[in-house]
């Protein structure tokens, strides 16, 4: 059963004409038994005016207007979990499959890949909106993606991300806008187009491994990235804002030219050697971006994904590259610092590597939670590219990621979509069947786990439920519990419509939650039918 939507002034009319009937119908114009709200005055003359009978027009007394009825409250919850999907638009791997697609099919490609999503109970997608400093959405700051045309800087002639946000929120999916801070061009020799940052900052633009790169230790990169974000996070109704392990580039044993801002740095008085303030240079852009992200709108979960082995040897046995020394980044300090409200470090390895021990990184990472949220990320596009990479191996990494939930792993990403797509190996149904039979909310949002949301208004009329958010919160669902056998279950969860919902039950006792846009949960109201 779903929700049916109708104005909420309809809804309350409903009300009172049910609940009013049989004097209505028994009753006149005059018949103060009978009178409605517009039918009779009440003096008993049948002229229709307002007035207590001695023709003044006054009433002789205070109307007495009820106030909403006294509700009774139950504490109800389900398991969180955040079940996400990765739809990558750099090199049209995911979306759009081709550029140069008219409107039509790009957006029946976009719902393809939401109601996939919705069939298995995923509630995330991570969409990336900005793959080489330029827009997979309207924008005054970048140019349009050429991964949508064909040319930077050509009009699509839609908002991918506003059509997302619009199918995915109806969905109950939210969309979580995945960008690359430095990442400038993909191939160096793509054409740009204005007001790209590489034609705005030319001296801070570094060919590197066949790829253009801004140098993280330009302030003007910086605050170009900051400016972006805060542009999406104030002008869409995104979930999250969502990075990827791409910081400064992986190295092809070649230095990275940033001679001009570490030249700069030490003239004006730095200290630090070059590796620290390569990494000082992306915290701060990590601690800038949650600060403006918090200030801007405290509901958008930010989080960054890094690359899975934190250091060699961390935990003990394990042996891989080394993003601290190599990309210059530094994940345990970003959520000790608080500045991310989850990390999700990518395991793409098989739990037979020893070496890379997919249960063992996931214990430490978690380990590591400082009170926010671990979602192990897991390489869905080997599923079937080897024997290592079985169906049995997906489904017992997300049991893993389970195991650890008293740590704060309360999730999966899935790298990425086409997988799903295809239904390979069938593993749609097997998501769903082992673990997502039942929907789920994410988590809510760590900084703010103690906001308080008040519980719908709740009106019976026969078997339906009136909703109503009488307290005007930034709502995003409704939750609706039944008592199975003294125990409440999950029944299902209805996108919070402002002007009000309807939900039908059946007989039996029910409980409804508000839920708001940090996902945090309002007691639910006690319904007996």
């Amino acid at each position: 059963m779903s929700g049916l939507r109708v104005p909420l002034l309809s809804l309350v009319c409903l009300a009172l004409a049910c609940a009013q009937g049989t004097a209505h119908d028994s009753g006149g114009p005059g018949d103060t038994q009978g009178e409605t709200l517009g039918h009779g005055d009440g003096d008993g003359d049948g002229d229709g005016d307002p007035g207590d009978g001695d023709g003044d027009g006054d009433s002789g007394a205070e109307l007495d207007i009820p106030g909403p009825p006294d509700q009774e409250l139950v504490d109800v919850e389900h398991q969180r979990e955040f079940r996400a999907v990765w739809v990558a638009t750099v090199y049209n791997i995911n979306w759009p499959s081709n550029s140069g697609l008219d409107v039509g099919a790009a957006q029946a490609e976009l719902l393809d890949i939401i109601e996939t999503c919705e069939a298995i109970n995923l509630n995330a997608i991570v969409f990336q909106i900005r793959p080489e400093s330029d827009a997979v959405y309207a924008s005054e700051l970048e140019p349009w993606s050429r991964y949508l045309t064909g040319a930077q800087g050509g009009d699509p002639g839609f908002d991918p991300l506003d059509f997302l946000l619009a199918e995915a929120h109806a969905r109950n999916i939210e969309v979580h806008a995945w960008i690359n801070p430095y990442r400038a061009a993909a191939s160096a020799a793509s054409n740009l187009a204005a007001p790209h940052i590489a034609l705005q900052e030319p001296d801070h633009a570094h060919t590197y491994n066949g790829a253009l790169w801004m140098d993280p230790g330009a302030i003007a990169v910086r605050e170009h990235v900051v400016d972006v974000v805060l542009d999406v996070v104030e002008r869409y109704e995104i979930d999250g804002v969502h990075l990827d392990d791409y910081f400064y580039p992986y190295p092809d044993n070649s230095p990275f030219p940033d001679d001009l801002t570490w030249e700069q740095y030490l003239q004006d008085g730095g200290m630090l050697a070059l590796a620290d303030w390569r990494r000082d240079n992306v915290n701060d852009l990590v601690e800038e971006l949650h600060d403006s992200i918090f200030a801007a709108d405290p509901d958008v979960r930010f989080g960054i994904s890094p690359f899975g082995i934190y250091r060699p040897g961390i935990p003990e046995g394990i042996v891989g590259f080394d993003q601290y020394a190599q990309l210059y980044a530094d994940p345990l300090l970003w959520i000790e610092q608080g500045w991310v409200d989850y990390l999700a470090p990518q395991l793409y390895w098989p739990t037979t590597y020893a070496q890379q021990d997919y249960e063992v990184l996931l214990d430490w990472w978690s380990q590591q939670n400082n009170g926010r949220y671990i979602f192990a990320g897991n390489y869905l596009s080997q599923l079937g590219s080897g024997p290592e990479w079985s169906l049995d191996e997906i489904l017992l990494q997300v049991e893993l990621s389970r195991l650890y939930s008293d740590q704060n792993s309360m999730g999966n990403v899935f790298f990425q979509v086409q997988p799903l797509l295809a239904d390979t190996l069938g593993v749609n149904a097997a998501l769903y069947d082992e673990f997502y039979a039942q929907p789920a909310l994410t988590p809510p949002l760590a900084e703010r786990r103690a906001a308080a949301v008040q519980p719908p208004q709740v009106t019976i009329v026969d078997d339906t439920a009136m909703l109503d958010d009488v307290d005007d919160q930034r709502l995003r669902a409704w939750v609706v519990y039944a008592d199975e056998g003294g125990a409440w279950q999950l029944d299902r969860i209805i996108p919070a419509d402002p002007l009000g919902d309807l939900v039908e039950l059946g007989p039996g006792r029910w409980a409804i939650t508000a839920v708001g846009w940090h996902n945090v949960e309002s007691q639910g109201v006690l319904i007996e039918l």
